[in-house]
């Protein structure tokens, strides 16, 4: 696989998200750059912020999709366990000293053209709406909130 740039057509619309969403191109780009190095190097530091992403982003927004009414969210809680699944499989691994960087380059390239574009891609009118009225309530202050809550 070549390096990655974001590209316009991964964008949800939702731009606290696609921030977020924009992490998986950087680790994408880094395990590339990974399996071109002569030594191979570490993926295990990858794997670390993979972990940390995937808490963080999928609490985030599951929590938004909670709070948006969001009607198929527990089947996307659970397309995201499985994924959080694989990434704490892939640090076992790793950590037993496997090669793991290909094959998780390759589950990270299908997650981003496969999941954010489709299930993502899904909640997008929901949370939209959403976000479009919490606006309109300019006292609510619940992405300033969230965001703290999960990212500070």
């Amino acid at each position: 696989m070549a390096y990655l740039d974001w590209k316009d057509e991964l964008n949800t619309g939702i731009s606290v998200i696609d921030g977020q969403h924009k992490r998986i191109v950087t680790y994408i780009n880094a395990l590339h750059e990974l399996n071109q190095s002569d030594d191979g190097g570490d993926v295990t530091g990858i794997i670390t912020a993979l972990v940390d992403y995937t808490i963080s982003h999928f609490a985030f927004e599951e929590s938004l999709l909670e709070d948006a009414g969001y009607k198929i969210l527990t089947e996307h809680v659970h397309k995201h366990d499985v994924f959080r699944n694989k990434i704490y499989a892939f640090k076992k691994s790793a950590e037993a000293g496997e090669d793991v960087a290909g094959a998780l380059l390759e589950l990270l390239h299908d997650w981003l053209f496969g999941h954010i574009l489709t299930e993502d891609g899904q909640y997008v009118p929901v949370v939209s709406q959403y976000l479009d009225k919490l606006e309109a309530d300019q006292n609510s202050g619940w992405l300033k909130k969230r965001v703290k809550d999960f990212f500070n």
